[in-house]
Formats: C-alpha cells, sequence, structure tokens
C-alpha cells in the first residue's frame, strides 16, 4: 500500500525502488547457468565473460555459508559446467571432497601423504631456465618460515638462495640435496657471498637442519619427489586431496609451499582460463605462507587468466585471521577487496551484522541471511545483487554428494 490506503500496482522494474532485489536485470553476457533468479529469470555466472564485458573488474570469487548450505554444491556443479567450456581447474582439497568430480572428469584425484607415488618437488625445474631459481627460493623460503615461524634473516636468505641454485642444477633436486648443499657450500659459493665455506655454512645452519627435519618427517612425503617424478599439473582438472594432512600442524605448511609451487609452474604452461579453488580458506588464512600467496595470486588473477575461489563458513573469518594489527590479518581481508564476485549462503543471526559491515550490503539484504534456504545465496557482483536458487542436474547430484557417511550408517 502506497500514498495512504489506496492500493499501488507497478512492475517489478519500477519496485526496484524500494527493495534493491526486486526486478534485477539480468546479466546481458553469455555464461554458465547457475539457477533461478528468485525475482527474475535464470541466473548463469561466468567471472571472465563478466570482466571481458568491464561488468566485473577482477575474477576472483569468495563463497561464504555455513555448513550443509551448499558451497561445495555450488562450486563442483560449476566447475563441471565450465569444464564444457575448455575452462580448466586446480582445486585444493583440505577435506577430501572432490574426488567423484575428479572421476567424472576422467582425471586423477591426487591423494598427497597418503601416496608415495603422489608428491611435488619444488627444486625441480619446469622449464630449465634460470628464471625459475627465484621461484623455488620463494617456495621453499614460505616453507621455511612458516616451519620456523619466522622470516629468514638476509644471511640465511642469501645462504638459501646459493643453494637452490647449485641444487636445482644436480642430478636429484630435492629438500634433502637442498640441507646437504647448505650444510656444504663450495668454495665458489662462498666467495661469491664474500665469505668463505665455514662462515657460509653457519649462515645457513639452523635453516638447513629445519629443512632437513621436513625432508625426513611427514612433510618430505609431499614434498621429496624424486627427478622427473614431480605432478604433472597440465591435466584439465586436477584434485590435489590433503585429507592426510587435516587437521595436523603440517597442513599449513604443505599447503603454503605447494601454492608457490603452483605458482610458479603456471607461469610455464599454455594459456588457459583456469579456476584454482581454495577451498576450507579460513582454515589455512592464519599461515603466513599461504596468506601472502593468496594476496599475490589475487593481485595477479587477471595477468594469469585465473579465477581463484576462496570458500569460507563465514564472512568473518576473513576479518578474524592472525592478530587484528597482524600482516595476515591484512591480507585475508584484502581479498575481499580484490574478489568483486560474492556469493553469501545462510549465515546466523549474529553474522548477519558482520556480513554487511565487510560487504557493504544494505540492511535489507543482510536481514534476509539467516532466513536463507539451502542452496538460496545472496550473489553480489560489484554493486548489483541478485538472490539465486542453486540447480543440479540428475547427474550432479551425485558429484556434489558429501552426506554419504550419514546416509550408509544403520
Amino acid at each position: 500500500m502506497l500514498g495512504g490506503s489506496r492500493p499501488h500496482r507497478a512492475t517489478t522494474a519500477r519496485l526496484a525502488a524500494l527493495h534493491p532485489l526486486a526486478g534485477s536485470s539480468p546479466l546481458a553476457v553469455r555464461s554458465t547457468y547457475i539457477g533461478r533468479d528468485l525475482f527474475g529469470a535464470s541466473f548463469g555466472f561466468d567471472p571472465f565473460a563478466l570482466y571481458a564485458a568491464g561488468l566485473l573488474s577482477n575474477p576472483n570469487v569468495v563463497v561464504a555459508g555455513q555448513i550443509g548450505r551448499g558451497k561445495s554444491s555450488l562450486i563442483k556443479s560449476f566447475l563441471w559446467r565450465q569444464a564444457s567450456l575448455g575452462r580448466g581447474a586446480w582445486v585444493i582439497d583440505p577435506k577430501g571432497e572432490y574426488s567423484a568430480l575428479a572421476d567424472a572428469a576422467g582425471c586423477r584425484c591426487v591423494r598427497l601423504g597418503s601416496d608415495e607415488s603422489a608428491s611435488i618437488n619444488l627444486l625441480e625445474p619446469a622449464s630449465g631456465g634460470a628464471e625459475e631459481i627465484p621461484l623455488a627460493v620463494s617456495a621453499v623460503a614460505h616453507l621455511a618460515e612458516a616451519a620456523m615461524k619466522r622470516d629468514l634473516r638476509p644471511t640465511e636468505r642469501a645462504a638459501l638462495e646459493i643453494a637452490v641454485g647449485r641444487t636445482a642444477r644436480g642430478r636429484n633436486p630435492g629438500l634433502s640435496a637442498l640441507s646437504a648443499a647448505l650444510l656444504s657450500p663450495l668454495a665458489e659459493d662462498a666467495e661469491g657471498a664474500g665469505t668463505d665455506p665455514a662462515g657460509l655454512a653457519r649462515d645457513g645452519r639452523e635453516l638447513a637442519l629445519q629443512i632437513r627435519m621436513l625432508a625426513s618427517g611427514e612433510i618430505g612425503r609431499v614434498l621429496e619427489a624424486p627427478a622427473g617424478k614431480s605432478l604433472d599439473l597440465g591435466a584439465r582438472l586436477v584434485v590435489l586431496d590433503l585429507s592426510a594432512l587435516h587437521g595436523t600442524e603440517h597442513l599449513g605448511l604443505v599447503m603454503g609451499a605447494l601454492l608457490a609451487w603452483m605458482g610458479a609452474r603456471q607461469r610455464h604452461m599454455a594459456p588457459m582460463k583456469r579456476y584454482v579453488v581454495l577451498d576450507e580458506a579460513w582454515a589455512v588464512l592464519s599461515e603466513p605462507a599461504v596468506a601472502r600467496w593468496a594476496q599475490v595470486s589475487w593481485k595477479l588473477a587477471r595477468a594469469y587468466g585465473v579465477s581463484n575461489i576462496a570458500v569460507v563458513h563465514r564472512m568473518s573469518d576473513l576479518a578474524s585471521v592472525g592478530q587484528p594489527a597482524s600482516v595476515q590479518n591484512a591480507w585475508a581481508k584484502g581479498l575481499l577487496s580484490d574478489s568483486e564476485t560474492r556469493v553469501v549462503f545462510a549465515q546466523s543471526p549474529g553474522e548477519a551484522e558482520a556480513s554487511r559491515s565487510l560487504l557493504g550490503i544494505g540492511v535489507n539484504e543482510a536481514a534476509l541471511l539467516p532466513s536463507l534456504g539451502s542452496g538460496v545465496a545472496l550473489w553480489k557482483l560489484g554493486t548489483r545483487s541478485f538472490l539465486v536458487r542453486h540447480r543440479l542436474g540428475t547427474k550432479e547430484a551425485a558429484l556434489v554428494d558429501t552426506d554419504q557417511a550419514m546416509r550408509g550408517w544403520p
């Protein structure tokens, strides 16, 4: 009722002025079908097409929602549908929930930490070029800093750069060989650093012992692949299952090194629009190495032709990473500003206000979040809002099922 007691009728296009979600016009871009816009027609999404059309300024995505409300179903079905367009995907899967998707796509689900043949080598060059040495140094430094819980000292960094250069040119590059190179530097290595072999060995000793300990333990099973046996990332869909490490202190260490290694490989691969999915992002962004990778990867998404997708339970998870004034906290919050697409499934009533603040949404939109049913999400594409019910095909339902164990119990 408007203007007193007299009823007023209008189309949803005109009533959009009264409700920000009412009558949103469809996106005028060919996109992958997602489901039904509850205030309009069918709804599709393709970050690459939307970016090309000037409707998004970056292709990155953050997906949030309570457990069981449809986050994983959306991601899996979206990747499956995008594969038909020639799009690739790398999935970092801490819980081991993407194996059915990999099987359906005819790709191997690599179970790192549980399969002796599934491992990577941080020091094995992808193309043999000298420009890869700094990338290998960065990957190992991320791993070491995360394990030592401090930044490398300048002398340690210099010793690491020298040792990585020598190890990467050897027959069997790897963490064990790198530790040996740090402990026993050659005379020419020391001369280039303005010291003697004993001094260079002292500079890198603590680092060398840390790397040797990592190589000989559980992490070595993941990061100590023999030469020529490192994982191939060339498949259209690559699922890296880290469930063997889930809940352990090693998960963040391995993920930081793994992501740095994948980023280095990406520079030497044939161009392909690709999604990089970081599931359970809330659990690992507190690791400085992972947060640092995320910041760089989100910034360089357009240059690499990549759409990064971070999956969290609550939007406030990104605001609570690390200490309030920590670097990790700033990096995690920065993911939101570098992700112009935000998909929010049901949130608890206490999260509505936090979501409103972090996303810059209106009071009416925030008030909807606690009442959203399973499979329904608020989509924020830049400044535009859509309320969308995700729909699954018959075959897709089997790909996204995560309740098999619950139904299988007597």
